[in-house]
């Protein structure tokens, strides 16, 4: 670790923030954060990737992280993938529908809770892009509307605005399908503490 003197003051990453310190931070989120990737990225492989990334950011920029470190890993995972989006030139599929979900037979345990969810899925691939976000950073990630308005860098009166908006385009979405297959969404509680 390079440490430099300026003005008597020693100047580097606090004492706390060294391989333990990161040894705990990867041990509590990474896991989050692979459940992040994979929920875009539909592919676990390029999930375990985008997390090692994150946490890469994660090591150099030590000194930035807050104690509450999960929304500021969101926010990097997140700025990450629109960098390979960007690259790409080609928005990848979100929230792909696999076979294994379409599989499920009508009677099958499970089936109703799997068709509501690619009913979710379905509509949710329908909103713009900043709509699916917030959405899934409250209900999947779980996170507040505070913390949520910290990864999509802006203010928790706006994050909880767009939030009610997106909630009110998905449920839209939903009610736009046929009436043969019209479910309610389930979604997930959420905390809204600003």
């Amino acid at each position: 670790m390079r440490v430099t003197e300026a003005m008597g003051v020693r100047v580097g990453p606090p004492k706390k923030r060294d391989e333990g310190w990161f040894t705990s931070l990867y041990a509590a989120e990474y896991a989050h954060i692979v459940r992040y990737g994979l929920r875009r990225l539909g592919d676990g492989d390029a999930a375990a990737e985008l997390a090692q990334d994150v946490f890469v950011v994660a090591w150099r920029r030590r000194v930035e992280v807050p104690d509450r470190s999960l929304p500021w890993l969101y926010g990097v995972a997140r700025r990450l993938l629109a960098n390979q989006w960007r690259s790409r030139r080609a928005a990848p599929d979100l929230l792909p529908i696999t076979d294994v979900d379409l599989a499920r037979s009508a009677g099958s345990p499970g089936a109703d809770a799997t068709v509501e969810v690619a009913d979710v899925r379905t509509a949710l691939a329908t909103l713009n892009e900043l709509d699916q976000e917030i959405l899934r950073l409250v209900g999947w990630e779980e996170l507040t509307v505070s913390e949520a308005a910290k990864v999509l860098g802006c203010t928790g009166p706006t994050a909880a605005v767009r939030l009610h908006r997106a909630r009110r385009r998905l449920a839209e979405a939903m009610a736009d399908r046929p009436a043969q297959t019209r479910r309610s969404p389930v979604l997930v509680t959420i905390r809204e503490d600003l």
